[in-house]
């Protein structure tokens, strides 16, 4: 990884007996944290972070399940891939850095992740940027057939293990470049350095359940904490910036900033001319949009 991120070191932070987060942290100024989607790693942002780098100290971090994370069991309720149990994993790991608050820019996954440590450490979190995103909640609640069909995975990966485990085993090359390849781009935007660095690290032992494990938590204890906030009434009030691809599927099939609008108080963005892989398919559109917002306060 060296080579996509040059000037940049490794970090490995243990959160538990049983989770490491592995990492990399580079640049100064305020720090800022990057968090990836599926089936990737925090390889997703080597296009961007060395500019990043240029305004802040950017961590970049593997969810657990993903990259050289840990891959724990996943407990009987999920509850150890839910994204609270994620959040705390990125406030763990900001903290051992000395960081008590930071900025987040985060895509996919990791923006479900960091929807959840917006809401339950509304302290540590100054603004942050989501991609290609709505919420999990209204995704699932407005699920369309058109949304199904796109995002097959989505119903795949939260089927009872082992099956999905054993399939993606089989060939996890394979289900990288079919994931990502059927995407609106194809596989054209990614840097093959990238490419097989997903494709390695899904091979990894206890990968594919790291990521099923995910999944499975969004659609059943992530629902649960979702429901109890949006019942409570509780909105994010930080500055929230929402993108997402034009030639994608969130948009195409929900209003992101609509729905952000329904649990956040301050809320802008828009579509990018690009799918949904935009930190590898427009960087430099994604950098003029984030890098204003980001520095501000």
């Amino acid at each position: 990884m060296t080579a996509l991120f040059p000037h940049f070191r490794a970090l490995q932070v243990e959160i538990d007996p049983t989770v490491t987060i592995n990492a990399i942290v580079g640049g100064s100024g305020p720090p800022l944290l990057l968090l990836h989607g599926h089936p990737q790693t925090h390889a997703i942002w080597h296009r961007v972070a060395p500019r990043l780098a240029e305004h802040f100290t950017v961590v970049a971090c593997d969810l657990r399940g993903y990259g050289e994370s840990s891959k724990p069991q996943g407990a009987p309720d999920h509850a150890n891939y839910s994204k609270r149990a994620m959040a705390a994993d990125m406030v763990a790991v900001m903290q051992s850095l000395g960081f008590a608050t930071f900025r987040v820019l985060a895509h996919d996954r990791g923006a479900r992740v960091a929807h959840r440590l917006a809401q339950d450490h509304p302290q540590a979190v100054e603004r942050m940027a989501l991609l290609d995103i709505a919420p999990t909640l209204a995704m699932y609640e407005q699920t369309s057939d058109t949304f199904a069909r796109a995002y097959w995975h989505w119903f795949f990966l939260i089927q009872p293990a082992p099956l999905p485990e054993r399939l993606i085993e089989a060939d996890p090359a394979a289900y990288v470049r079919d994931v990502m390849g059927k995407r609106s781009a194809g596989l054209a935007p990614f840097d093959p350095r990238a490419l097989a660095e997903y494709q390695r690290c899904l091979a990894l032992p206890g990968a594919a359940h790291g990521i099923c494990e995910d999944y499975r938590a969004a659609a059943t204890i992530d629902l649960e904490h979702d429901r109890v906030d949006r019942d409570a009434g509780r909105r994010l009030a930080l500055p929230l910036m929402v993108l997402w691809g034009e030639q994608g599927v969130v948009g195409r099939c929900f209003d992101p900033l609509k729905e952000w609008q329904r649990v956040a108080a301050d809320v802008q963005g828009g579509a990018l001319p690009c799918g949904h892989y935009i930190a590898e398919e427009a960087p430099d559109m994604l950098l003029e949009r984030v890098l204003p917002f980001l520095v501000q306060g």
